[in-house]
């Protein structure tokens, strides 16, 4: 199944979706996809009105594929503007992936301040060619997604540097469609941890907790667009690295602002 099939997967029968081991990252399924089906379902739950301001991403465990998965939302508060939801993805009886959001309207104020400039980086036609997927080699999931590296190193390149990313879009049979929040999570998520450049061989790297912000309301995008990725190293130290990056359209739109904290076994 593709990444809309999967959407309305989860849509129609929250209690029993199977992801297919396309979208499998090593052991589990692809994390960026689980954070966009638990949102999905959130989203179903959240009145009219209120789009998503913020989602705070646990992965508990790693979520199989080919195995069925039960998606549950419990409303928290529905406040004058501001809906809290908690969604939780369920496998075997085990939480595996657990989303708090804050969905809220928008309210006249008396400020506003732009976004900062989107990172410099490659053209589209500068950046490195598309990176393949290689069987056996590149995650399974990467055959959905599409990377043009423009920053920085690749993983396991030996490439100390503090940032890295470039360019990024969905890939395969997708449709001309809006992007919405639970593109964008699959496109932020696609990238590896930041630490991985500075090593010199493979080792296992995962996402521990995920805050990502939006920017409302969502440019117009199409699903066949690329998008800007940049991600900055702030602290790492005993297995643990703390990243700080945002998602531009290709024109220097910004459409997100994420923070992640990412176990590295090495």
């Amino acid at each position: 199944m593709n990444f809309s099939q999967l959407l309305t997967a989860v849509r129609q029968h929250p209690q029993a979706v199977t992801i297919d081991s396309s979208w499998a990252q090593g052991r589990a399924c692809f994390g960026g996809l689980m954070a966009a089906l638990v949102y999905e379902a959130m989203l179903a739950k959240t009145s009219p009105g209120r789009p998503v301001r913020s989602l705070a991403i646990t992965f508990v465990g790693p979520a199989e594929p080919e195995v069925p998965i039960s998606f549950d939302v419990e409303l928290l508060r529905e406040g004058k503007a501001v809906s809290s939801l908690l969604g939780r993805a369920t496998q075997n009886g085990q939480v595996v992936t657990l989303i708090q959001g804050s969905f809220g309207a928008g309210r006249d104020s008396v400020i506003d301040v732009p976004a900062l400039p989107a990172v410099e980086m490659k053209s589209l036609q500068e950046a490195a060619p598309e990176l393949p997927y290689i069987k056996g080699i590149t995650p399974e999931f990467m055959r959905h997604l599409a990377l043009r590296w423009a920053v920085g190193g690749l993983p396991f390149s030996n490439t100390p540097s503090r940032s890295m990313g470039g360019w990024v879009r969905l890939r395969g049979d997708v449709k001309d469609e809006p992007v919405s929040e639970a593109h964008l999570l699959a496109l932020v998520d696609a990238w590896p941890p930041t630490l991985l450049p500075y090593l010199s061989k493979p080792a296992a790297g995962s996402t521990l907790t995920w805050t990502i912000e939006f920017v409302q309301p969502v440019p117009s995008l199409s699903t066949l667009d690329w998008c800007r990725y940049c991600a900055q190293i702030d602290h790492a130290r005993d297995g643990y690295g703390h990243a700080s990056a945002a998602l531009w359209s290709a024109s220097g739109e910004l459409l997100a602002i994420s923070r992640q904290t990412v176990s590295v076994f090495a």
